[in-house]
């Protein structure tokens, strides 16, 4: 061993040392930024809790979106023949809800939600009621991969008064009322569509064999999805949307949105999670840019850890 092996630095040895001081004064310059900027650094905190939190809260509403569709899937399969065609698979659905075996008759004030298939497919007050035997329907038979959305009757005073549900059968969307557990057809057994039942003498000659059918459900008045019902900004929200996506509230998928709630807290929270991603992203960059506090990105904190860690097992 000569001299110059003597003085030169050991590198294995000073560099997890190094790594070490970097950390921990990268772990400072964060934490020991002068008191006037704790505005900032309650926003920093604030905002990295939320996002941990809405991660949480969307890999929980995936498992139950997940655990639905599941539920939806065998139940579609009990009462459903699976090489049946469309037409034939929306009858035997609407026979189960006429005929099937006895459900909970308990009241609608019961349950939690007239919004979740696991309840309304189960309560036999929920299925006698239009919008929530349409949402039973609406998911038995998505579960078999048929394409069905909602259609809203409205009045003169853009009021709800019935709710039906449109099937693409053959390239046509034919109505369907689970209410009536019934499908409109005309003189000649021909299934109608939202336009054709929009004319008197055909709505007439559809409703007519139908018992107990109230005459004032006519089509002439139709939405899919009211956004009227949010409060201050719905209507301006629907206006928006309409000059942006033409057509978005007919979408099959808007339909399921607003008739499952899982599937909405998804959506909801995997938007809420992009949302507060960029909202970490602007209060970082306002930070570095703006007020100086340099700050250790995730990537670079979790590989001087493991350098510690390393350094510290040997």
């Amino acid at each position: 061993m000569n001299a110059d092996d003597i003085l030169r630095p050991n590198r294995s040895a000073v560099a997890p040392t190094l790594e070490r001081d970097s950390f921990q004064k990268s772990s400072r310059t964060f934490n020991s930024r002068p008191q006037k900027y704790w505005v900032f650094r309650f926003l920093w905190l604030t905002t990295n809790g939320l996002l941990v939190l809405s991660i949480f809260l969307a890999a929980y509403a995936t498992v139950w979106e997940f655990s639905t569709r599941r539920y939806l899937r065998g139940f579609s399969d009990a009462i459903v023949p699976i090489t049946a065609p469309g037409e034939e698979k929306i009858e035997a659905i609407l026979d189960w809800m006429a005929h099937g075996p006895a459900r909970n008759p308990s009241s609608p004030d019961n349950v939690t939600s007239t919004r979740d298939p696991t309840d309304t497919l189960n309560y036999k007050a929920l299925l006698e009621v239009c919008g929530t035997a349409t949402n039973a329907f609406i998911n038995l038979l998505d579960a078999e991969n048929i394409r069905v959305r909602r259609l809203l009757l409205l009045d003169s005073h853009q009021l709800t008064k019935h709710v039906v549900a449109e099937v693409l059968v053959d390239g046509r969307w034919i109505i369907v009322d689970p209410a009536f557990r019934v499908i409109p057809r005309s003189a000649d057994g021909r299934t109608l569509t939202s336009k054709e039942l929009s004319d008197p003498v055909t709505f007439v000659e559809a409703t007519q064999r139908i018992p107990n059918y109230d005459p004032t459900y006519t089509f002439d008045h139709a939405a899919h999805i009211r956004m009227a019902r949010l409060p201050f900004l719905g209507m301006l929200l629907q206006k928006i949307l309409e000059r942006i996506i033409p057509s978005w509230d007919a979408s099959p998928v808007m339909s399921l949105l607003v008739e499952r709630e899982s599937l909405a807290s998804v959506v909801s929270a995997i938007l809420l999670v992009i949302f507060l991603i960029c909202l970490r992203i602007a209060v970082r960059w306002y930070g570095e840019r703006r007020l100086g506090i340099q700050s250790v990105r995730m990537r670079g904190q979790l590989h001087r850890v493991w350098t510690v860690l390393l350094d510290t097992a040997h």
